[in-house]
């Protein structure tokens, strides 16, 4: 049955793999579960109780619905949940909707959630029109051979820095190239970073271990080695918390904690759509925000989608990824059930990566992942005690794989090796793929005009790199 859905064979992978690539794709993205409905109520600040309780069975369940999506439709490894920096930036959208209308925060949520859904109508129209394909087939061959090692950098830069989540009393995070390797040393943990040394100490010694774990059992040719990497680092980091700090991981899970608040999510966020609120911000300030959303939502995905295929070798001798516009369509829906069930836009995650390190090649990969985030709105409590520092384990590791992409660039072309090079500082600094990418194109397009190969550039990808110039210097 899986191998006529799935044609596990054509795609040389098997059950057993394919589970354990989901699972593993789950541990590195277990995170987003209740961090999505901290950014989105400002970790409990805003809006009430049970707004909180319906964006986290939001989550959950968009989460899910974009994975079946992607399971059945496209057959990818890939996994889908709320964006990170989409959801910090609607948090934003909606403080600003709540001052501009003096409308409550939930009512102000609800008019948000407007935007969400016509970005996922548009987005579902445009692929079922292939015209996001036709966008993807637009970036030069040279920018899309850059973004896997550019994400390679990006996933090196959560892993090393803000996905540990160790803060000090006057802030963070810490990154540990910086702090642990450099100016945090036990001389000036005396001063106010002493409540994040010890911490943070722990938390290296545990990335590192695991780090070194999934590398070596790798190297022995064991498929699972990234989930038995993070599951012994994860032992190793609760052990530690034990003995340093006295602390039980698992001391806050209660029974209660198991009994999905569906009612929260009915009467607060489910298909509450503010039309009224919405209008009421103004037509230009809608339609920019939709534009904004939409585009960066466009290129995180893509940028998603081709780096991670390159590394698994989905791609095919002109770039392409097959099935390219149902993985679209997949991501489109999966937009369209968080506006329905109230959380900001569900897009490709980049931690699919680790899946499809993990030899994930098909959609029972995205099946396993999305049945786990189902079942979390039952066992989240259990989701919750996967440490950072095992997360970062895995993050480093296919960072590292990913970098070697590089070697599909010709550094002697000037015009791949700017817009690559540029594309690869952007997307760890910035945090966002999209605009890495559209940085790239703009770049790209600069140098072929003003070397004399002006023809070269597709009409297309001079209306991308416009969009891009709009988006960067007239649209907040």
């Amino acid at each position: 049955m899986l191998e006529k859905i799935f044609k596990l064979k054509d795609n040389n992978t098997d059950v057993r793999t394919e589970i354990v690539a989901g699972l593993t794709t789950f541990m590195t993205m277990a995170y987003i579960i209740a961090l999505n409905p901290n950014l989105l109520t400002g970790f409990g600040a805003n809006g009430t109780p049970q707004l909180w309780n319906a964006i986290f069975l939001a989550t959950c369940i968009a989460s899910a619905i974009g994975m079946f999506a992607m399971a059945f439709l496209a057959n990818k490894p890939f996994a889908l949940a709320p964006g990170m920096g989409l959801n910090s930036f609607f948090a934003i959208v909606v403080t600003n909707i709540a001052a501009i209308t003096g409308a409550s925060y939930v009512d102000s949520f609800n008019a948000g959630l407007c935007i969400i859904l016509t970005e996922g109508l548009i987005f579902i129209v445009l692929s079922m029109l292939s015209i996001r394909e036709k966008i993807v087939d637009a970036i030069p061959l040279g920018i899309r051979n850059g973004v896997s090692p550019a994400i390679g950098l990006m996933l090196l830069n959560i892993g090393l820095g803000s996905n540990a989540g160790i803060y000090s009393k006057d802030g963070g995070p810490f990154y540990v190239m910086r702090d642990f390797f450099g100016t945090l040393t036990p001389s000036l943990a005396k001063d106010n970073m002493a409540d994040a040394y010890a911490p943070m100490v722990l938390t290296v010694v545990t990335m590192f271990i695991g780090l070194f774990v999934i590398v070596i059992l790798s190297k022995k040719g064991m498929k699972a080695s990234v989930i038995i990497g993070m599951l012994g680092a994860s032992v190793i980091y609760w052990a530690g918390e034990a003995v340093l700090f006295g602390t039980n991981p698992f001391a806050g899970i209660r029974a209660s904690a198991f009994v999905p608040a569906f009612g929260d999510l009915a009467s607060t966020t489910l298909f509450k759509f503010n039309f009224k609120g919405f209008f009421d911000i103004g037509f230009f300030t809608a339609l920019t925000l939709i534009i904004t959303f939409c585009v960066i939502d466009m290129f995180d995905t893509i940028g998603t989608f081709v780096g991670t295929a390159s590394r698994a070798n989905m791609l095919d001798e002109n770039g392409k990824m097959p099935k390219m516009k149902e993985a679209l369509l997949s991501d489109a829906i999966g937009t369209m059930a968080g506006a329905c069930t109230g959380t900001s836009t569900v897009t490709t995650f980049v931690e699919s990566a680790s899946g499809v390190e993990a030899g994930g090649r098909t959609g029972l990969t995205a099946l396993t992942t999305g049945i786990v985030f189902l079942a979390c709105t039952f066992i989240a409590p259990i989701a919750a005690v996967i440490p950072p520092a095992a997360t970062s384990s895995a993050l480093i590791y296919v960072g590292v794989l990913m970098v070697s992409g590089l070697k599909n660039i010709d550094f002697e072309d000037i015009s791949q090796t700017l817009p690559v090079a540029l594309m690869m500082i952007a997307m760890p600094v910035s945090g966002s793929i999209g605009h890495a990418i559209g940085i790239a194109i703009i770049s790209f397009v600069v140098v072929k005009v003003f070397t004399g190969k002006a023809k070269d550039v597709s009409l297309l990808t001079y209306i991308i790199a416009a969009i891009f110039l709009v988006k960067f210097f007239l649209i907040v």
